[in-house]
């Protein structure tokens, strides 16, 4: 897997948008905390015209990430803890046309796939109202349908509303409505945060029914850090653009990782960057926690007892025990991702060697490894 690197967020977002010129869909996978929102802005900017009084005349992204979930905000009704509706934020573009285009019937078919609850949405007082039944057994045996109006939904719940929000939009953008005509480019940021395994699945299996559907002229980012929820969209829209992003250490910089062609994993993606720190020398404290989650999952595939099956030295090398000691210490210790620490040179040398036996041992595909002598 090749690296190329970006000094900044600006001119990775440029360079996404030069790669969809090419491909229809990209791809990425990055770990919480490496900028995937942060991206998604700078790419949106990027589209961004403005005046010389500071207004937006024009724009070409519709994006869902943090930002988007934060426009709809809950009313709890403290003082009479009944009425409790979520606000819509009316000031934004995002929601252009509502009380015009039934958002309601756009949005039920979708939302119907992963909840049970009702909802309404009260385009003149800018809020949606949800609603659940549930059947309960009367005295005679018998049942009554019973309505819960006003409820507060789930985080879960409410995060998978906003989501098909989104999707019913994205629809509309797909279908060239006209409050949607701006629309050049979709961006879309980690939905499933709330999710477990089952809906990612079916989150990601939908939205690339939607996205392989839909109008040629669209071009769609989507960045993640579910794995689960990566892997079925890679599998889904094969002709995409797939790539493993990361925090450049030594520069404060970003690079991009190809992983067309080859299967990609959390720990695999992990392993290959330690790999390439310890090509570069660029190695930290940090990356002690990093190998030895990886160690734990490869002893978790291989029905190891324990994680430190997994450092069993070589013949000639007495230094076992101190590679547990050393993993041990370094792993446990305060040392955090976004305070780099870079590791004594004792240290990296420990690192290097438990990394390479560890490769050398286990039958990792040597396509994630180049240069690696065997």
């Amino acid at each position: 897997m090749g690296a190329e690197p970006f000094p900044d967020l600006p001119a990775l977002a440029k360079h996404l948008r030069e790669e969809l010129d090419q491909k229809k869909f990209v791809l990425l996978y990055a770990y919480n905390g490496t900028g995937k929102t942060r991206l998604s802005t700078s790419f949106k900017d990027l589209g961004k015209k403005v005046d010389e009084s500071g207004e937006v005349t024009e724009r070409d992204t519709l994006y869902f990430n943090a930002f988007t979930e934060d426009l709809f905000q809950w009313d709890n009704d403290l003082a009479n803890d009944h009425e409790r509706v979520l606000k819509i934020n009316q000031d934004s573009r995002f929601f252009a046309g509502l009380g015009e285009l039934e958002m309601d019937n756009r949005i039920r078919p979708l939302l119907s796939r992963y909840v049970d609850f009702e909802f309404e949405i009260d385009t003149d007082a800018w809020e949606v109202s949800f609603a659940r039944e549930t059947r309960q057994k009367k005295d005679d045996g018998t049942y009554e349908t019973i309505r819960e109006d006003d409820i507060k939904v789930s985080r879960g719940e409410e995060n998978i509303f906003i989501w098909c929000f989104f999707l019913a939009i994205v629809q509309l953008a797909l279908d060239s409505a006209e409050a949607y005509k701006w629309v050049k480019y979709i961006y879309i940021d980690d939905p499933i945060s709330s999710l477990d395994d089952n809906n990612a699945v079916m989150v990601a299996h939908h939205l690339a029914q939607l996205m392989t559907g839909s109008h040629e002229g669209l071009r769609v980012v989507i960045s993640t850090h579910h794995v689960l929820f990566f892997n079925v969209l890679c599998n889904e829209l094969k002709k995409s653009r797939r790539y493993f992003l990361s925090k450049r250490l030594q520069d404060d910089g970003f690079a991009l990782h190809e992983t067309d062609s080859t299967p990609f994993l959390y720990h695999l993606a992990s392993l290959v960057e330690l790999h390439e720190a310890m090509k570069s020398g660029a190695l930290y404290t940090h990356h002690f926690n990093m190998l030895r989650r990886v160690m734990e999952q490869t002893a978790c595939f291989f029905g190891y007892a324990k994680w430190d099956e997994c450092i069993k030295a070589e013949g000639d090398d007495p230094n076992q025990t101190v590679y547990k000691r050393v993993i041990d210490l370094m792993s446990h210790g305060d040392y955090s991702l976004y305070e780099p620490r870079e590791m004594l040179p004792d240290n990296k040398e420990h690192f290097g060697r438990i990394l390479r036996q560890f490769i050398t041992r286990h039958p990792f595909s040597p396509a994630l490894f180049p240069n690696e002598a065997t």
